[in-house]
């Protein structure tokens, strides 16, 4: 009789507890997380995949692949999108603001943001990974520890970048 009543007790709280918890919301779109001025710019967003990229209200159109710039090799500053990187947890695209070869900014327009974890351990490696691409000029960084997955999508994609504003 007494473990009946344990038993009981036990189960009801259980339910309470089950009861209590509130639903998983979606959260809403990703914010783009930038490195310099041109920082939540996605104007200029251009998508080398099948996949729609938002762009803003103002933009009457996307930019192409190959960036805006008359070359290579001259000064003008242009944006060229990585391929959208598929990982274990999401997407992972980039897009690199270059003046001349000199990358100067690097905006990450898709990654994983499906949980609440994937925000947190993005909203802390991404910037760090923004910064050391500038600081090396290059995809030849290290990965955040603890957004493995991530840093290697965001290498991925950002060398397809440099890769298309080569050629």
């Amino acid at each position: 009789m007494r473990r009946a009543v344990v038993t009981g007790a036990a189960t009801a709280a259980g339910v309470v507890l089950l009861l209590s918890l509130k639903p998983h919301e979606a959260p809403g779109p990703a914010p783009v997380i930038g490195s310099g001025s041109a920082a939540g710019s996605g104007s200029d967003v251009s998508e080398p995949s099948t996949a729609p990229v938002p762009s803003s209200p103002s933009s009457s159109a996307s930019a192409p692949a190959s960036g805006s710039g008359s070359g290579s090799g001259s000064g003008a500053t242009r944006k060229v999108s990585g391929n959208t990187v598929n990982t274990r947890y999401g997407p992972v695209q980039v897009q690199v603001t270059l003046a001349g070869s000199r990358i100067t900014a690097v905006d990450v327009v898709k990654y994983p943001t499906t949980e609440r974890r994937d925000l947190e351990i993005n909203g802390s490696a991404l910037p760090i990974l923004n910064q050391e691409a500038i600081a090396a000029q290059s995809a030849r960084i290290d990965v955040v520890s603890g957004a493995t997955y991530t840093s290697d999508g965001y290498v991925r994609s950002l060398q397809s970048a440099l890769d298309r504003a080569k050629g």
